[in-house]
């Protein structure tokens, strides 16, 4: 009896590939009101939560595989791409920035959430966008507005935005947050910048 192939866990395939390009796991589709994630225990997307009717993600949203940020989740990614990708699907990208926020917790106390933005290699549209200041002010905006409104509507839980960073800032959140050895992640991250500085 021949042995049954399953599809392999994506939150645990390497943040860069065998290029050193970073990859990124999308959970939520743009322009989607439903709410995907990871079930890292069950191994499947799930649908979390409904946005108001009126709002929808503004562009695809995932993770970097094989990380661990401060809210115990894989790293953030708002990831800019022509068309809307699919729940569970990896792509390809390069880091712009990094949103920087913090999450209000009960009692007082926060907690940082810091969103990475990316561009998918394949994206047409955002080809010629390198760093966050590339990015017109007005749609950062929206970028940083919509992620203090969805959590007050949906669970009436309050983000601050503490500001926004280049290319390099988010490539050491990704080594601080990832579970690889160390001088793997180190040598992967080099040669990504490297080659965001060459092109």
């Amino acid at each position: 009896m021949s042995q049954q192939k399953t599809l392999a866990d994506p939150s645990a395939i390497a943040p860069y590939n065998s290029e050193n390009v970073l990859q990124v796991v999308i959970e939520t589709p743009k322009n989607s009101r439903n709410k995907y994630a990871f079930d890292h225990d069950r191994g499947v997307i799930v649908l979390k939560k409904v946005l108001p009717t009126g709002m929808v993600f503004p562009y695809d949203f995932g993770f970097v595989p094989s990380t661990l940020a401060d809210d115990g989740d894989p790293i953030d990614v708002l990831l800019l791409m022509d068309e809307p990708a699919f729940p569970g699907c990896v792509l390809d990208a390069r880091l712009i920035g990094v949103i920087e926020g913090e999450d209000e917790l009960d009692g007082g106390e926060t907690q940082r959430n810091d969103r990475l933005l990316a561009v998918a290699s394949a994206s047409d549209t955002f080809e010629n966008f390198k760093t966050v200041d590339d990015l017109p002010p007005q749609m950062l905006k929206h970028m940083q507005e919509f992620f203090v409104t969805y959590p007050r509507l949906l669970g009436g839980k309050t983000y601050r935005i503490l500001g926004s960073k280049g290319p390099e800032e988010a490539a050491r959140l990704i080594e601080q947050a990832s579970k690889m050895p160390e001088p793997a992640l180190a040598l992967a991250r080099t040669r990504s910048l490297l080659s965001l500085q060459i092109s």
